[in-house]
C-alpha cells in the first residue's frame, strides 16, 4: 500500500484545480516526492487528458459550448469558433498537465474509499468505535491500494447519466439514447425523434436535430425563460443549491434554479419555428409516446437530454449518504467525513465553481497542517 498526504480523484476540472493548488502550496507529486515531502496523487480513469470533453458530441462545436472557463494559471489558447471541443479541450487539459508537472496517472480506476477498518469485502459490518479518527483513508483502484490523509473526490458526473423510467419504455421498438452517447445529428435524419429534457443540452441537440429530422419537444415543467441572469440572481440560485447539499439533499442543478438562458441556439430555434415545448409524455409504446391527453405521438427516436447524477458509488463505504440520497457537504468539505472533500457537486458543477472549490478544499487542508510540516 502506497500513502500520499492527499489523493485526488478524477482529472477534470475540478480535479486539476485541486492538483494545481497543491503543487503551488508546496505539495509534491507522489511519483517524484521524497522522504519529508508533503506529497499527492491525482488517479483518473480516463485513457487520456480532457475528462468530460473527450466525450461530448463530435458537433460540439467552441463557438457553443456552455460556460468554458480557464483552469487556474493557464488560459484557454485562441480556438477557432467551429473547431470541436472534444479536440480542443482535451489538448488544453493534456498541456496544463504537461506544463505544471501533475503527473496524472491514468487510467487507474477508484473502486472504494473506505475507513481503515472497513474491510474490502461488502457486506461485512463493522462498528463505529474500530475506526481511529487518526487513520488514513483507504482507496482501492484497479492499480492498487493509496493510504491518503485526505481524499479529493472531483469524479463529476458523465459517467452517470440519468434515465427516467415510463411505463412501456422496454416495448419501443425505435432507438432511445442519453446525451451521453449522442454523436450527431446525421444519424437521425428523415426520422421523427421525440426529445426529452429541459436544460442546455436538450435544447442545443433540438436546434442541431430539427435541420435534418422533425422533432417532438416534451418536458416536465415549462421552461423558465431568462434574458440575463444578474449577479444577485446568480448568487441567490448559488445559495439554494448550497443548502441542499448542506442538508444532504440530492443536489439541483443550477440551471433548475436559475431558469434557461436564452442562448444563441435558443433564438434560432425559436425563429424557425422549433422551439415548440410539449408536456411530458405518460407512458411509451412500441412506435411512439402517449400524451396526457390520450392523443398519441409517433416517433423514430427518444433522446433523453435528462441529465446526469454526481459518480460518488465509490464513496459508498464510507456511510456518508443520507437516506434522501445525498451527501452533506458544505464549502466541499464532508460534514460527515471531515477527512473528504467533495468538489464538482452541487453548486461546483460549472467549471468556474470547479476551480474555487478545488482552491478551497487545499486551502483548508492547508490550515489544518502545522506550518512546520510543510517547512
Amino acid at each position: 500500500m502506497r500513502a500520499v498526504d492527499v489523493l485526488v480523484i478524477g482529472a477534470g476540472q475540478a480535479g486539476l484545480s485541486a492538483a494545481y493548488h497543491l503543487q503551488r502550496r508546496g505539495f509534491v507529486p507522489a511519483t517524484r516526492a521524497s522522504e519529508g515531502d508533503r506529497s499527492f496523487v491525482v488517479l483518473d480513469a480516463e485513457a487520456g487528458p480532457g475528462g468530460a470533453w473527450r466525450h461530448r458530441w463530435e458537433t460540439l462545436r467552441m463557438g457553443t459550448v456552455n460556460g468554458i472557463h480557464e483552469l487556474p494559471g493557464f488560459a484557454v489558447p485562441p480556438a477557432d469558433p467551429q473547431a470541436a471541443s472534444r479536440d480542443v479541450l482535451p489538448a488544453y487539459f493534456a498541456e496544463y498537465e504537461a506544463r505544471f508537472g501533475l503527473e496524472v496517472q491514468r487510467p487507474v480506476r477508484v473502486t472504494a474509499v473506505r475507513h481503515s477498518a472497513t474491510p474490502v469485502s461488502p457486506g461485512v459490518a463493522t462498528s463505529s468505535g474500530d475506526e481511529d479518527p487518526q487513520a488514513p483513508l483507504i482507496v482501492d483502484s484497479d492499480a492498487g491500494q493509496w493510504a491518503a490523509d485526505y481524499v479529493i473526490n472531483a469524479t463529476g458526473t458523465w459517467t452517470r447519466p440519468f434515465w427516467p423510467h415510463y411505463p412501456g419504455q422496454e416495448t419501443f421498438r425505435g432507438r432511445q439514447l442519453h446525451v451521453h452517447d449522442y454523436v450527431s445529428a446525421d444519424e437521425f435524419a428523415g426520422q421523427r425523434v421525440v426529445i426529452v429534457g429541459a436544460g442546455i443540452s436538450a435544447t442545443q441537440l433540438l436546434e442541431e436535430i430539427s435541420h435534418v429530422a422533425e422533432t417532438f419537444w416534451v418536458t416536465r415543467t415549462e421552461p423558465e425563460w431568462v434574458e440575463l441572469f444578474d449577479e444577485a440572481t446568480i448568487l441567490a440560485s448559488l445559495a439554494k443549491v448550497d443548502e441542499r447539499t448542506r442538508n444532504g439533499l440530492p443536489p439541483s442543478s443550477v440551471v433548475h434554479v436559475t431558469g434557461m438562458h436564452r442562448a444563441p441556439w435558443v433564438e434560432r430555434a425559436d425563429e424557425r419555428g422549433v422551439l415548440v415545448r410539449h408536456p411530458m409524455f405518460e407512458s411509451i409504446e412500441p412506435d411512439g409516446v402517449r400524451m396526457p391527453d390520450g392523443s398519441f405521438e409517433r416517433a423514430d427516436a427518444i433522446l433523453w437530454a435528462t441529465g446526469f447524477r454526481a459518480e460518488t458509488r465509490h464513496l459508498a463505504p464510507l456511510d456518508i449518504r443520507t437516506a434522501e440520497g445525498g451527501i452533506r457537504v458544505e464549502r466541499g468539505r464532508s460534514l460527515d467525513e471531515p477527512r473528504l472533500f467533495v468538489i464538482g457537486y452541487g453548486s461546483s458543477q460549472s467549471t468556474i465553481g470547479a476551480n474555487r472549490a478545488g482552491r478551497d478544499a487545499v486551502r483548508a487542508i492547508l490550515a489544518e497542517i502545522p506550518a512546520a510540516e510543510l517547512s
